[in-house]
């Protein structure tokens, strides 16, 4: 499921992140790419400054934690630090598929990636993000503050920038539920579970749509 999350975060995160942003030190992006995609990574991220990243990490999760969409839709059970990229006239990222595996310490299984747009898109030409589905290649560029989910098995690129600067977000998630189709289909079935828990909590239809939920739920999640 490719989802796109709007205004994860909000005017003044993104300002005081962009503040931030413009006086760090970025470095080659490479230095954190697996063997196979260094072959066709070419941005900048930002360096392992430690005050600048953790002052960076809790304002996206403080927005990240609070998203229901993102809750629903992705069931995080463990979700990687952020990784605030840059990409300048040039710069591009050719098709991949993210590593299965990462972390440094303790291990983690990438089942879902995370691109969060940090300026808009009339700032650069170029840099969208372009993800190979079922249905053909889904291009993606979202304004500031918006995201986008995606299976992290999908092949995926970022088409050449050649104006201008793309900022963005990363990170990879730990779903408790491993399975890409099954986690759309309990996401749909959340949607509807959640209005009609608002509409009409006490009929048998929400009961049961909610029991099914719950139970599926219980069935397929991984500890």
């Amino acid at each position: 499921m490719l989802l796109e999350i709007p205004q994860l975060l909000n005017q003044a995160q993104l300002e005081k992140m962009r503040e931030m942003l413009q006086p760090a030190r970025f470095v080659d992006g490479r230095l954190t790419a697996g063997r196979v995609a260094s072959q066709v990574k070419h941005n900048e991220e930002l360096a392992q400054e430690p005050e600048v990243l953790q002052r960076l990490y809790r304002i996206v999760m403080a927005s990240v934690g609070h998203s229901e969409v993102f809750r629903s839709a992705v069931l995080p059970a463990k979700v990687a630090d952020f990784i605030f990229a840059r990409y300048q006239p040039g710069m591009r990222y050719g098709d991949h598929v993210d590593d299965p595996i990462m972390g440094q310490g303790p291990r983690f299984r990438t089942d879902v990636s995370m691109t969060i747009f940090l300026n808009e898109p009339g700032a650069y030409e170029g840099g969208e993000l372009v993800i190979r589905t079922p249905f053909g290649e889904q291009r993606v560029k979202l304004p500031a503050g918006h995201a986008v989910v995606y299976p992290s098995a999908s092949v995926h690129r970022v088409a050449e920038v050649t104006r201008g600067e793309r900022l963005v977000a990363l990170t990879w998630i730990q779903s408790f539920v491993r399975d890409a189709a099954r986690r759309e289909l309990l996401y749909e079935l959340d949607q509807s579970r959640q209005h009609l828990l608002k509409t009409d909590p006490e009929s048998d239809v929400t009961k049961n749509i909610d029991r099914s939920y719950v139970n599926l739920l219980r069935m397929w999640a991984e500890l």
